[in-house]
């Protein structure tokens, strides 16, 4: 075995038998299985409790237009002042009072409505009497106008454009964004890679560093094998919890959630997810076998292979390239505090990344700053993972942008590769001394 090998051997090793690591190992799946019965319990429990509003309805537009559902409830008050409406709320404990004045003309009303309760409102609370109030007042004004009430019944219709492409296939709502979400879920959990284990090899070189062990390891191997057997030891130590991470935290949650007798729909008032996409699940409980057929062909026929294959090249080109710089970083301050300063200019990419990703993909996966994040070697791991549930090809990624965006990824990681090791050969000596930005640009010189 080659000294690099011996040295990402003994960053494995010491890694791995490390009691910090081997708690946060056998830990954090039970803080994360825990967590989820924590929100799926909350969850839960909002959705059990009913709120009970009060109607005081001094009008005779409004009689009866308050339905009451499995989240609302309505009761309505007679021959009571507005005073005694409230104290009675108050005594009764109900949410609030929604109190109608009296007034012949029903626009009159509708502006003159308002709602009493101990604290405010949600917003979806608000809505939901808005919305009755709102159809009611659009009622009574076409009745005015002499529509028919067997055509009013008409008017509340929704109607949905079908979509094809021009070979006669059928595009289903929200599946672009469903995609997407599956594909921003690998890149996130490649930009949480990067910050947490490229922080560890960071942390390496800072505590070898400042022992004065490092004096003795470069006497018998070169600065670079060090930085090298460093960030692929640390990253296969990494691999190894996040791979245990997976399969325990995964069986422990499927184990957890099925005592709780929590079902998909109940998973679904957890998970956040965009409106369109959102909309895009309704539909599937709504309408018939064929469409949830043409939903489950759609997500089967997503290039899985092609997608997690894609994901382990562009997690571990991500992830060399990040944590070189970490290395860098590491090698040029003599403690953790120092290293601040250098910290944003490497994090901002990654949170770039996901938040222009999540926007331009969810818009226009082919855009031009969804195509541009996606080949820019900072962004990649993560935008074009947003981009390639769609597929690759006519239909999906251009095999172009593809070969170019791994082929920068690799030209990118060479150079910073070579950078940081100048970097780091003159910086892990270096003592006493806080770095610039001006000082690390002369070292790169050295």
């Amino acid at each position: 075995m080659g000294k690099l090998g011996l040295i990402i051997k003994r960053e494995y090793l010491a890694k791995v038998r490390n009691k910090s690591f081997i708690v946060m190992t056998i830990l954090s799946p039970l803080l994360i299985v825990a967590m989820i019965a924590l929100i799926v319990y909350l969850a839960q429990v909002n959705n059990d409790e009913k709120k009970i509003v009060a109607i005081l309805d001094e009008s005779t537009f409004f009689e009866g237009v308050f339905e009451t559902n499995s989240r609302m409830s309505y009761i309505y008050f007679e021959d009571l002042s507005l005073q005694q409406a409230k104290d009675s709320v108050t005594s009764f404990g109900y949410f609030g009072l929604l109190h109608i004045p009296g007034e012949n003309n029903i626009e009159n009303v509708a502006n003159k409505v308002s709602f009493f309760s101990a604290k405010a409102p949600g917003i979806s609370i608000l809505e939901k009497l808005e919305s009755v109030i709102n159809n009611k007042v659009r009622e009574e004004k076409l009745k005015n106008y002499g529509v028919p009430l067997a055509d009013l019944n008409g008017l509340s219709e929704k109607f949905e454009i079908t979509t094809e492409t021009f070979t006669g296939e059928r595009n289903l709502k929200g599946i672009s964004e469903i995609k997407a979400i599956i594909g921003g879920s690998f890149g996130y959990l490649i930009m949480m890679f990067i910050i947490v284990y490229g922080a560890f090899v960071m942390r390496s070189v800072i505590e070898e560093k400042t022992s004065r062990i490092i004096e003795v390891i470069i006497s018998s191997v070169k600065p670079f094998q060090l930085m090298m057997g460093k960030i692929i030891g640390t990253s296969l130590a990494g691999i190894t919890q996040f791979v245990i991470w997976i399969i325990s935290a995964g069986t422990l949650s499927l184990l957890v959630l099925s005592i709780m007798g929590v079902n998909t729909e109940e998973l679904n008032t957890v998970t956040p997810m965009s409106s369109e996409a959102t909309e895009a699940m309704k539909k599937v409980s709504e309408t018939g076998t064929d469409t949830f057929q043409l939903y489950a062909y759609e997500l089967l026929n997503i290039p899985w292979v092609t997608l997690f294959l894609s994901f382990i090249v562009y997690f571990i080109l991500g992830y060399l390239i990040y944590s070189s710089i970490y290395a860098a970083i590491g090698a040029a301050v003599d403690n953790e505090t120092d290293t601040q300063q250098f910290m944003l200019p490497v994090i901002l990419p990654l949170m770039l990344a996901i938040y222009v990703g999540f926007f331009s993909v969810f818009d226009n996966p082919h855009g031009p700053i969804a195509v541009g994040f996606s080949l820019f070697p900072l962004t990649s791991p993560i935008v074009m993972l947003m981009r390639l549930p769609s597929g690759i090809g006519a239909d999906g990624v251009p095999w172009w942008q593809l070969l170019v965006s791994i082929f920068l990824l690799m030209v990118t990681f060479m150079a910073i590769v070579w950078l940081a090791a100048r970097i780091y050969r003159v910086g892990i000596l270096m003592y006493g001394k806080k770095p610039t930005y001006k000082e690390l640009y002369k070292w790169l010189k050295y």
